[in-house]
Parts: structure tokens; C-alpha cells; sequence
């Protein structure tokens, strides 16, 4: 076994444990997470900490960063609707990660069309292929972040992305986020049978 690898503790000093996680988890999904404040201002923001909880039921996992209008605007309204971020969206997906202050609505300053959600109240991304419509079911804090654990409500499909009742991979485009500026755009698939 190789011995000649660089080892970094996270309470030496230097070293930027984030910085390090964002370039080692990858690639990582991106929930482009869409919430209403109790004012009724909306709010549209990607966030790459994110994947599922569990299957059964369906619940999904979003970690905040910090206390941001996503983590303040679903504790207040109990919801929130997760957008699929795909490659055509990557220019609006990176324009609402910019800070702005809560009154301000995301989709709206850069010109993005929502359309309603089914269940809940927070609008998707009109040009998304697939959304999540969710209940925010509690959060965690952990250190200087905050999971939120999300029931999963309803699930909005493009047709034209669908397999019978498959989403195809190629056609969803989804992005990643890698670490620094660096996104994942949709590569090769390959499959492979699980061992019986």
C-alpha cells in the first residue's frame, strides 16, 4: 500500500476542511430549492449538499451552510419544492447562488419563469424537466449547518423525459457541482447488472 500520500487534519492549520469535501464529494447533485417566506417573498437557490434520506418513505435531504432564506423561509411555511438543475439551466442555476437580501426573489431578478407547484405552495422551475414538491418533516443542526429532512409530496415529470415510467438520465442532462467554479455536465453512462 502507498505511503506517500499528503494527510490533512481538519484542525491543522491551513486547512480548509470545505474546500477539500466540495473537491473530494463529487460529483455532488444540486437542489435547486424553491421556498416562500412567510411574507410571501419567493426565494430560488441551488444547493449541491444534497441527496436522498430515504425511499420509503420518500424523504430528501438539504444541508444549509449557515442560516440562509431557504433554511428561515421552510421552517416558517413547512415547504419547499426542489427543481432538477439541468445542463440548459447552468447559467440560471450559478445567477441564483448570488447573496441578495430576503426580500428579493431570485427567479425574478434573473428573469426565470416559475410555474405553480401541484401540492405545495413553492413554484418550480417552468423549464426544469422534474421537480420534488416536499414537506419539510425537521431539521438537524450539525456544527455551523443545518439538515433539512424533506417529505417528498408529489413528483412533477416532464413526459418527454420519461421512459415509461423511467427517467432517462440523458435526457434529465442533471448538473453536478465539483469543487472551486468547476460544474459536472452529463456524461457517459454505463451499466453494469448487480451481483445475484
Amino acid at each position: 500500500m502507498a505511503t506517500d500520500h499528503v494527510v490533512l487534519r481538519p484542525d491543522d492549520e491551513g486547512v480548509d476542511a470545505y474546500r477539500l469535501l466540495t473537491a473530494l464529494v463529487v460529483p455532488r447533485p444540486i437542489a435547486w430549492v424553491s421556498t416562500i417566506s412567510a411574507d410571501g417573498v419567493g426565494n430560488l437557490a441551488p444547493y449541491s449538499f444534497f441527496t436522498v434520506a430515504s425511499a420509503d418513505p420518500p424523504v430528501v435531504q438539504v444541508t444549509s451552510v449557515g442560516e440562509k432564506d431557504t433554511l428561515r423561509n421552510a421552517r416558517a411555511t413547512g415547504e419547499l419544492t426542489i427543481s432538477l438543475a439541468s445542463e440548459p439551466l447552468i447559467d440560471a442555476v450559478n445567477a441564483t447562488s448570488a447573496g441578495v437580501d430576503p426580500d428579493v426573489d431570485e427567479a425574478d431578478r434573473v428573469g426565470l419563469a416559475m410555474a405553480p407547484s401541484r401540492v405545495v405552495t413553492p413554484p418550480r422551475v417552468a423549464g426544469s424537466p422534474a421537480s420534488l414538491e416536499c414537506r419539510l418533516r425537521t431539521t438537524v443542526p450539525v456544527g455551523g449547518a443545518t439538515l433539512l429532512l424533506a417529505d417528498v409530496v408529489a413528483f412533477t415529470i416532464d413526459p418527454a423525459v420519461l421512459d415509461g415510467d423511467h427517467p432517462r438520465f440523458d435526457l434529465l442532462a442533471p448538473l453536478a457541482r465539483l469543487g472551486g467554479t468547476e460544474w459536472g455536465l452529463p456524461g457517459e453512462v454505463v451499466t453494469r447488472d448487480r451481483p445475484s
